[in-house]
Order: structure tokens, then sequence, then C-alpha cells
């Protein structure tokens, strides 16, 4: 079996992380980043660790966003499989989402005794905020690569009014605007 960037899957490489680091660093990434995790995965893969450089953080987030499920699970295993094969996927999966399972139910367990407490009301107004503010910064990052290429700085412009600005709903949205955009970058860039 060959991982995403043709080695064999178990493969000892000095390029990339281990199937243990894999794990330890989406397990630390699920740890720190309850509620927003995006943000961080960036911050972790590509400026922290370097696993990935910004365009393959942008480039293997947007075909993550395409695939159903959650962006980060989608990204966690994509990257596992790059540099580990299967077993690469499973840890940085099982990494990512322990601690937050965890602490959710506990979680639950407490807000189904303090929902009614007008503190805890104003604490998740505030979390809201935060991570709107987590999630803008984001996608500045993330908008970065693309300004050397004005096909997909277009196409996030265009997606951006119909669904920010027009309210139109998202997937038919990303129907149109999806094979639009590979077109165009297939057609318009180098």
């Amino acid at each position: 079996m060959t991982t995403y960037d043709g080695s064999a899957a178990g493969e000892d490489s000095r390029d990339g992380p281990t199937t243990a680091q894999l794990f330890t660093g989406f397990l630390l990434l699920g740890l720190i980043g309850f509620g927003g995790v995006l943000p961080l995965a960036r911050r972790m893969l590509v400026e922290q660790r370097r696993w990935l450089s910004a365009g393959e953080f942008t480039d293997l987030l947007g075909l993550c966003q395409f695939l159903p499920g959650g962006n980060i699970i989608n990204l966690s295993v994509a990257v596992g499989l790059r540099f580990r094969g299967v077993a690469g996927a499973l840890a940085a999966l099982t990494g990512l989402i322990a601690a937050p399972t965890a602490i959710v139910i506990a979680l639950g367990m407490v807000y189904d005794q303090l929902h009614a407490d007008p503190r805890v009301r104003h604490l998740f107004a505030g979390l809201a905020a935060a991570a709107a503010g987590l999630l803008i910064a984001m996608a500045v990052k993330i908008a970065l690569p693309l300004r050397q290429r004005p096909v997909g700085l277009a196409i996030a412009a265009l997606c951006f009014v119909a669904i920010a600005l027009l309210q139109l709903p998202m997937l038919p949205t990303m129907l149109v605007l999806a094979p639009l955009g590979v077109l165009a970058a297939w057609r318009l860039e180098p």
C-alpha cells in the first residue's frame, strides 16, 4: 500500500511525522482547539511543525471541504494518509477526537445541571465571539496563498458574495462554483 506522497505505508520517512507524532499532534490540537480547530490546525501543520506548506494546506483543505463530513476530520485523515498511510490516518483521527469526546461528555453533564444560570449563558456568548474571530483570522491566512491565483480569488469572492451577502444556499452555490472554479483554473492558470 502506498501513501498520498507515493512512499510505502509504514516506511520510515525523514520528511514527515511518525504515527506517534501524528497522534500526539492531533491530540494536542483536539485539546487546545475545542470548538474552533481549523485555525489552530493550520498554525500547527504549516507554521509550527512545518509538515505542510501554506499552499499544500490550502489545497488539501479545499479537497477536504468537498468531502462529506467535518473539514478538520477529513484534514486529519488526509494528513495521516499522506505521511503514514492507513495507520497514520487512524492515529491522526483518533488523536483528534479522543480528548474532545471525553470533554463533551463531561461538559454535557455539567451543562445539564447549570444551563439556566445567566453566567453560563454569557460564557457561551463570549465563546461564540471568540470563535468568530478565529474563523475570520483563518480565512485571511488561507486567502494569502491565493493572491498568486487571481482565478481562485475570484471564485472565493463569488462564493462569499453568494452565500454571505445574497444568502443563497451553500450546496447549490458550491455545485455551481466548484466546477466553474476547476474549469477556470484549468483553462486560465498555467
